[in-house]
């Protein structure tokens, strides 16, 4: 069936498209409440965005807490109308005078923690939402409404901003979780049981170290795991942060010509959306997988060897950046589809939870590597050290079973005792039979 067809989905796409937007908005509004309403310093406003980030480490034990809550989709639309009230406390208190860094702050870390909870409750909605042999393509529809907030966010965001100061514009984001919440609330999908309740019931610790454990045991999920905190702690190296810089010091690049190129990865990530279908029925989902893992990071030696006039040295950086764009699709969209088809029901919270703690816990640790080599080597050997590294996340993939992965039609055998060898076995089985459909994310997005 279409997805067209599928009502659930498509109220769930239209909610998650007008969220993205807000976000783009909110993103812009809320440092610029910090610099210009509250004269912040440059490592006040590093904070704000590194309290937005910091729920993520403790993803795996939320994560573990979900799992054993009942209506996933409930837990989601708690989490939007959470984001929606806290973002409003920032207008009102502007309207009174009465902001502070340390509501900033508060608003920072508190949206961040919902976000994790939406973020850790979806996997099992998201499993149940669409048939597996529609996972790639509605991935793909998911991704492409995020890239195309990148391109129209941004400029709306700063629209707004003129038009009604940064504190009015955050209500656009509230605005935008009530409607996320609104269309998601009818979408109603089968979710399996949840564990019953009881003495014998594991500690939360216990059922969090079960997730990782899962993970680091799953031939699938282990190698896609390495793979993408690797692509992460070395694309956080050059960060975006860095290439402006180098963009502006090394190569006198206009801050026009570096925010036109910045323009051209979100126009290569909506590409990169819309194609990741088609290229995965063509060449199957691991290898898929396997390509976005090097076209994703090795564009950045582009960057690194730009020389010559102007235009050569833009062009360099806005190829980059497109190239890179689509790289990040393919290997997002596709891998967020395989995870969907090889982890089991009763353990997709828990493992989201393990993989978001790891997988985004290692960016900082990314971005601070990346300024030490910066200010050691210099900015152009950091950037050409940061595209070797993420190349070489491909080790990761090749020993393991992602590469022969073609499809993700198969289904593992119902309630096996060994589901983690069971759901693998299925997957790479897959690879041996003839070509068909392409089927079944906070991944390694930049």
């Amino acid at each position: 069936m279409s997805l067209w067809r599928n009502g659930p989905f498509v109220r769930f796409w239209a909610g998650q498209s007008v969220s993205q937007v807000g976000d783009r908005i909110s993103e812009l509004a809320l440092p610029l409440i910090a610099v210009v309403a509250l004269d912040a310093s440059a490592g006040q406003v590093a904070w704000l965005t590194a309290l937005a980030g910091m729920p993520s480490l403790l993803a795996i034990v939320l994560g573990a807490w979900v799992e054993h809550r009942p209506h996933k989709r409930r837990l989601m639309v708690t989490a939007d109308l959470v984001r929606a009230c806290v973002l409003l406390t920032l207008p009102a208190a502007c309207l009174w005078g009465t902001v502070t860094l340390l509501h900033l702050y508060a608003v920072a870390l508190l949206t961040g923690a919902a976000a994790v909870l939406f973020n850790t409750a979806y996997p099992p909605f998201f499993a149940h939402l669409v048939p597996r042999s529609s996972y790639v393509d509605a991935n793909s529809k998911l991704s492409a409404s995020r890239s195309v907030s990148f391109v129209a966010g941004p400029a709306l965001g700063g629209a707004l901003v003129q038009a009604l100061t940064a504190p009015v514009a955050v209500i656009a984001d509230a605005l935008s979780f009530l409607a996320s919440a609104a269309l998601l609330g009818p979408s109603r999908v089968d979710e399996p049981a949840v564990p019953a309740d009881g003495t014998t019931e594991p500690s939360l610790l216990r059922r969090a170290r079960e997730g990782l454990v899962f993970v680091i045991r799953h031939p699938v999920l282990r190698a896609s795991l390495g793979c993408a905190t690797t692509l992460n702690f070395f694309t956080f190296m050059s960060g975006s942060g860095l290439t402006v810089l180098f963009a502006e010091r090394e190569l006198g690049l206009s801050a026009g010509t570096i925010g036109l190129a910045f323009g051209l990865g979100s126009i290569g990530a909506l590409a990169g959306a819309v194609i990741a279908p088609g290229i995965s029925r063509r060449i199957g989902v691991g290898r898929s997988i396997a390509a976005g893992a090097v076209l994703f990071p090795a564009p950045i030696a582009i960057a690194a060897a730009a020389s010559g006039p102007t235009w050569a040295r833009a062009g360099a950086v806005g190829l980059t950046e497109f190239l890179s764009g689509i790289g990040v699709m393919l290997f997002d969209i596709n891998l967020n589809s395989l995870q969907a088809a090889v982890i089991p029901d009763g353990m997709r919270s828990r493992v989201a939870g393990a993989y978001s703690t790891v997988n985004y816990g290692i960016r900082p640790l990314g971005a601070l590597t990346g300024g030490l080599l910066a200010t050691l080597l210099g900015l152009r050997p950091t950037l050409l050290t940061a595209a070797l590294g993420g190349t070489l996340s491909l080790l990761w993939l090749l020993p393991s079973p992602i590469p022969r992965i073609r499809s993700l039609t198969p289904t593992p055998p119902p309630h096996s005792p060994d589901t983690a060898r069971h759901i693998s076995t299925a997957s790479a089985t897959a690879t041996t039979g003839p070509t068909s459909a392409a089927s079944a994310n906070r991944s390694a997005s930049r």
